[in-house]
């Protein structure tokens, strides 16, 4: 039976402080690590698991919290490793994955919380797409307005086009980074199913320099090899 202690007892085998130092630096200090690498922490997850690779959200959702509330990023991060394991998310799941994005927020987690937990939320309750992105888009909280941008990252010609144009729309004139950078990132992603659609929305839209800028990246370089 996977518990929080058995994980944290694999994880801390593997410490590296020197290791740690380099991920806080990258991290910009905002927290501790015990220097565990990706793939070294989601095998010491897998093994945890045992037989159970697809594990029932209600069972590892206890496991989720605790973890959360550890300090080390490792353990957040690992966190995320089950969730993504998670087959099929009761329609409450959205709660948790909510709270999780407004706690310990930065973008290694809100990304992944956002594209994998919350994209693949919605593709399984779509009707609740609606109500909990236009809640997320108009909240005071930025991570949550980031993630109401980035969850049809992956949805590729299933994006729904005006939801992710109000979403951005609604923030064109923010100046936050990762606002700014988050616009540009869906709209570059979009722009490899719809190019028309994205170049006519960039050149229309007022978007920030940084946005307009992300967002174009693989329009132009299209461009330049048609050119050729």
């Amino acid at each position: 039976m996977l518990t929080v202690e058995k994980l944290q007892e694999k994880l801390e085998s593997f410490q590296d402080k020197d290791q740690a130092v380099q991920m806080e630096k990258y991290m910009r200090n905002q927290f501790p690590f015990l220097g565990v690498k990706t793939p070294v922490r989601r095998k010491a997850v897998i093994n945890a698991l045992g037989q159970t690779r697809k594990p029932d959200f209600q069972v590892i959702k206890p496991l989720v919290e605790q973890l959360w509330l550890l300090p080390e990023r490792e353990y957040q991060n690992a966190a995320l490793d089950l969730l993504g394991r998670v087959k099929q998310f009761p329609k409450e799941a959205i709660a948790l994955i909510e709270q999780l994005i407004v706690t310990k927020s930065w973008w290694d987690t809100v990304d992944s919380l956002a594209v994998h937990s919350t994209g693949k939320y919605f593709k399984q309750h779509p009707d609740q797409i609606y109500f909990i992105s236009e809640k997320w888009m108009t909240s005071e909280n930025m991570w949550l307005n980031r993630s109401a941008i980035l969850f049809q990252i992956s949805y590729k010609e299933k994006t729904d086009w005006p939801l992710l144009k109000r979403s951005i729309l609604v923030h064109s004139e923010s100046k936050e980074f990762f606002i700014q950078k988050a616009i540009g990132w869906a709209l570059r992603e979009y722009s490899k199913t719809a190019p028309s659609t994205v170049k006519n929305f960039i050149e229309e839209a007022s978007l920030a320099p940084l946005s307009k800028r992300e967002a174009s990246k693989i329009i132009k370089k299209n461009e330049q090899e048609r050119q050729k």
